[in-house]
């Protein structure tokens, strides 16, 4: 029999006993589960907790600013709009096809395109999406007055581009629009985001970085799920892109699109002494602000299918048969290479015959007669050129003076998109064509046809080469870089020269004389006749195998003949031949000319250079 205080002591002990595993079990337990979260499931929870930490959304700086070489008005602007975005996971998920579906009709798209922007796995995510950009305020009203039916659904301001001046300055300025998924897989890691918008083409496209700017933050506390829990989001303010000062004379750029009117073709003013381009006009144009409309896309496809190819810039993604005035790259081969006297005659009867074919003269039989270099450039003698090319230059040598003066290559403008033309050789008929290059094939290319293909500005470029006597300088769009809060001048752009050539000075200026002598007694005497400055030029007029009766025009030109380079300009028209032939491009050359040089508008230049028939109907001349 126990004694009383063995009991009591017994007791005293379980009880104790009892305590401990009460304390010790779920201290146990405790250890276990932090056991399990630290070392087993740790990194899982690592992750978690970074990722509920907070939520970075990306603010979109306001695009930079564009203007004229003047520096005065924008010629583009920031104007207000809204975005539209979704927030998955604040829509239940039995209504998440309905809401979508509303949505989408409001917006005027399909529901599958929002579908494409918020696959399945992030339907659950309080992430938001952007689906729309360039929303009207009418639209985001409509939206708001039914926000009861549409969970999830929130908008905000989204400022699209506003191009002030339009016309001719689409091809040079482009447009913006939404980035797509290929553009974003390219730029993601250079601060561009899902929703941002993006440069297309011209400027726009180009110097994108530039007028990006620095987007702001917007950073909030975040649930596992996405859900914002913090009160008051940290913001960093954007910064707007910078402004960009062009090259572009808007009043010469007005000059040169109605000078070149409603015909298909290209104009192009550049100053030689710096490779600025202070005009080029491609026409048919578009205007850039119907990328910001709702119905953007069917005016893109509309603009993509016509036949006239609006969206190309014929002054530097066409390339053309420079026609005659590829004579000036024919006569400088001549004279440096002493292949044939310039003084001694070759006779034209209009026409000549080599390899059983009967090549004709422009002005056919009985032809200009003897003539010497002088007169052969003035009145654009093929004949005279068949056999300086033929007989005294040969293929090789004519394609290295081409190149000399940039044909075939990149004319290295900033713009994103042109093309190199094309300088035809034995070799690369061989590769492409598997045939022998003959005789007729550099007849043709002696007088810029056949193969030979060049762009307006390039042709630009060999003017400003005979100008500068053997240097052509980088074109360039760009004149300037400017802060956009200070308006301080932070990059010029100096001359860059693109080629200097070898060739000798005298034969410069020979090649000089002959450009002016063809104003003075050539073919265009009476449409580039002007009193208020000299012009040295030469005329092209290039045959296109689509074409009975038209003719593709051209006429490259500078001026003041009698001025140094730095005080000239160059100007290069091409009229083509789907137009009305009207040899329309010494006309409009020499309107631009004379506007420029007599601070005159259009209206004033036609009337003071006396052309008061300007659309009749021309027979063809060289």
């Amino acid at each position: 029999m126990s004694s009383p205080n063995y009991s009591k002591q017994l007791n005293k002990t379980s009880k104790l006993f009892i305590l401990l595993i009460i304390i010790l079990v779920p201290f146990f337990i405790f250890l276990l589960r932090l056991f399990s979260m630290q070392i087993k499931q740790g990194s899982h929870y690592r992750t978690q907790s970074n990722a509920i930490s907070s939520q970075v959304s990306v603010i979109p700086a306001q695009r930079g600013e564009i203007f004229d070489r003047n520096a005065v008005l924008p010629m583009v602007i920031n104007t207000d709009s809204f975005a539209v975005y979704v927030t998955p996971g604040e829509i239940p998920s039995e209504r998440y096809d309905t809401v979508i579906a509303r949505l989408a009709n409001f917006l005027n798209i399909t529901k599958n395109e929002i579908d494409n922007k918020i696959p399945k796995y992030l339907r659950r995510s309080y992430s938001t999406i952007q689906v729309k950009s360039n929303i009207n305020f009418n639209t985001i009203m409509n939206i708001a007055e039914n926000k009861t039916d549409l969970p999830g659904i929130s908008w905000g301001a989204k400022p699209i581009r506003n191009y002030l001046h339009t016309g001719s300055l689409s091809h040079i300025v482009g447009y913006v629009g939404d980035i797509t998924k290929d553009e974003w897989t390219v730029l993601y890691n250079q601060g561009y985001s899902r929703n941002s918008i993006v440069g297309k083409t011209g400027i726009e496209k180009q110097y994108d970085s530039l007028l990006q700017g620095k987007p702001g933050k917007e950073i909030s506390t975040i649930d596992v799920h996405g859900k914002i829990i913090s009160e008051k989001p940290q913001i960093i303010e954007p910064k707007m892109g910078d402004s960009l000062v062009l090259t572009i004379d808007s009043d010469i750029q007005k000059l040169v699109e109605e000078a070149l009117g409603k015909r298909v073709g290209a104009s192009v003013v550049l100053k030689p002494s710096t490779g600025e381009i202070l005009a080029m006009v491609s026409y048919p144009f578009f205007d850039s602000n119907i990328f910001n409309q709702e119905n953007s896309g069917s005016e893109f496809n509309k603009l993509l299918n016509d036949p006239l190819k609006p969206l190309i810039n014929r002054a530097v993604q066409l390339s053309y048969p420079p026609a005659s005035t590829f004579k000036i790259v024919m006569s400088t081969a001549m004279l440096q290479e002493n292949a044939f006297p310039s003084t001694q005659p070759i006779e034209c009867k209009g026409r000549m015959v080599y390899g059983g074919h009967l090549f004709n003269c422009h002005i056919k039989y009985p032809g200009h007669g003897w003539l010497d270099l002088k007169n052969g450039f003035a009145q654009s003698c093929d004949v005279y050129y068949w056999t300086i090319g033929r007989d005294n230059l040969g293929i090789e040598k004519i394609a290295s003076y081409a190149r000399e003066f940039g044909f075939g290559q990149s004319s290295q403008i900033d713009l994103p998109s042109q093309v190199s033309g094309l300088v035809p050789t034995a070799e690369w008929k061989e590769k492409k064509y598997h045939e022998k290059w003959l005789g007729g094939d550099t007849m043709s290319v002696s007088i810029g046809q056949g193969y030979m293909e060049a762009t307006p500005l390039q042709l630009a470029n060999m003017v400003a080469m005979v100008s500068n006597e053997g240097v052509i300088y980088k074109p360039h769009l760009l004149k300037e870089i400017r802060d956009p809060v200070t308006n301080e001048i932070t990059k010029e752009i100096k001359p860059e020269i693109l080629t200097e050539s070898t060739i000798d000075k005298a034969v410069w200026k020979e090649i000089q004389e002959i450009m002016r002598y063809t104003v003075t007694d050539g073919t265009p005497q009476y449409p580039m006749h002007n009193d208020v400055v000299q012009i040295a030029c030469k005329t092209g007029t290039a045959e296109v195998d689509q074409y009975k009766d038209s003719w593709h025009s051209w006429l490259v030109a500078y001026a003041p003949y009698d001025a140094p380079p730095e005080d000239r300009i160059c100007v290069v028209t091409i009229v083509e031949a789907c137009n009305t032939w009207e040899w329309w491009a010494p006309y409009a050359t020499n309107i631009i000319i004379q506007g420029i040089f007599a601070n005159q508008t259009y209206e004033e230049a036609v009337k003071d250079l006396g052309f008061t028939y300007l659309t009749k109907k021309r027979g063809r001349m060289e």
